[in-house]
């Protein structure tokens, strides 16, 4: 029997390409690495899963023995790799070395956190797994004041799925509007509208500068000089892709894990997929180029040919209260945003200089302009 192929990570990366792999190979043995407890659930949920009333258990949609049953694979739980010898095609698991013959790194993301002072500063929640979501559910209990540092994406599902639970929530974030890195400010008034709508409170183009303890809450104070109390804080200013192992490994990093079209990294037989991979400068954390990069590398792991292209991908947010749609522009694109609508809803187009549909943001009762833009954009990665 060859060697197995080593899996680091049983998120939606990890095991997504692994049911890829073995459509090409069904004998060579799979070893997944997890150091979370292996159950399988759907990470895009935590962020409405409060007003759905799930804990963290109803989150869960396959055991680790039910995974390792349908892939034909081990699922060691509850480990931490700590090294990786690229040369000798080894991990080091719990002080186990282990052999491999190809190696997956599908190691996630890492919650960012902006400095900030104070003595509650310890106690700042973030979700970015199920165990973390769980302890949110704990420390929320009957409590009904939460403010949410970051008004991005994550920021805003959190913040429509706790007002709409009946939670007061405060909204803070250092830009003028919500998503201001996906969509213009016009769209972004109209998400704001729409959570204000909910009992949102608001505060733009500041930040958290303290967060004090006060009897069995915090008292919070921003940069304009606005104090908030509240019974929980909440952070969700956004991800970094988790590096540090790669990078003690000596694998070429930039922001992410940097891998080629068939998702090898810098060294032999060595992948990285989700997010905490790089392909041709793109960092991309969602769920379609995921599914994308699955297929390819299942398929390079096998030892077959694949090469890794996106098409235009939209993606959406889930903030029921002013839905919103978003593909935006390449960060580098030259261009300028379109807008028409109000508040119930906004088409929000970005054009090349030759007219050129580069990107778009739909919100409210305009999502179905989707239909008519999304075969117009080009190519996320070509």
């Amino acid at each position: 029997m060859s060697q197995p192929v080593i899996i680091v990570g049983t998120g939606l990366a990890g095991t997504h390409a692994a049911k890829e792999f073995r459509k090409h190979d069904k004998e060579t043995p799979i070893v997944f690495v997890t150091a979370d407890d292996g159950r399988i659930y759907s990470k895009p949920m935590l962020s409405n899963a409060m007003g759905k009333g799930k804990g963290a258990d109803d989150l869960v949609m396959q055991e680790p023995a039910a995974l390792g049953e349908q892939l034909g694979a081990t699922v060691r739980a509850g480990a931490t790799v700590s090294a990786i010898d690229t040369a000798a095609h080894t991990v080091t698991v719990d002080g186990e070395v282990l052999a491999y013959s190809k190696l997956v790194l599908a190691l996630g993301a890492e919650q960012i956190r902006v400095p900030m002072e104070g003595d509650g500063v310890a106690d700042i929640l973030s979700v970015n797994d199920r165990v973390e979501y769980a302890a949110l559910r704990e420390r929320l209990g009957d409590r009904k004041r939460v403010l949410i540092v970051g008004a991005g994406l994550i920021g805003c599902e959190f913040a429509n799925d706790f007002a709409g639970s009946g939670i007061a929530v405060t909204l803070v974030d250092l830009a003028a509007w919500p998503l201001n890195r996906l969509m213009p400010e016009p769209a972004g008034d109209a998400l704001s509208a729409a959570l204000r709508g909910l009992g949102t409170t608001m505060h733009f183009g500041t930040v958290v500068k303290t967060v004090e303890r006060a009897g069995d809450g915090y008292r919070c104070t921003l940069g304009d000089g606005a104090v908030v109390e509240v019974d929980l804080v909440l952070s969700a200013v956004g991800l970094r892709p988790r590096t540090a192992l790669a990078q003690a490994a000596g694998l070429t990093v930039n922001r992410g894990v940097v891998v080629d079209r068939q998702l090898q990294t810098s060294a032999a037989d060595v992948y990285a997929i989700g997010d905490c991979a790089e392909t041709a400068g793109l960092v991309l954390p969602y769920i379609m180029p995921i599914m994308h990069a699955g297929r390819v590398l299942g398929a390079a792991l096998a030892g077959q040919a694949a090469s890794l292209s996106y098409p235009a991908m939209p993606v959406i947010v889930k903030t029921p209260a002013h839905p919103v749609l978003v593909s935006p522009p390449a960060p580098d694109a030259s261009g300028e945003w379109r807008c028409e609508g109000g508040p119930t809803g906004v088409r929000a187009t970005f054009h090349a200089a030759d007219g050129a549909l580069l990107g778009f943001a739909l919100t409210g009762d305009r999502l179905a302009d989707k239909k008519e833009l999304q075969p117009l954009l080009p190519p996320v990665l070509a």
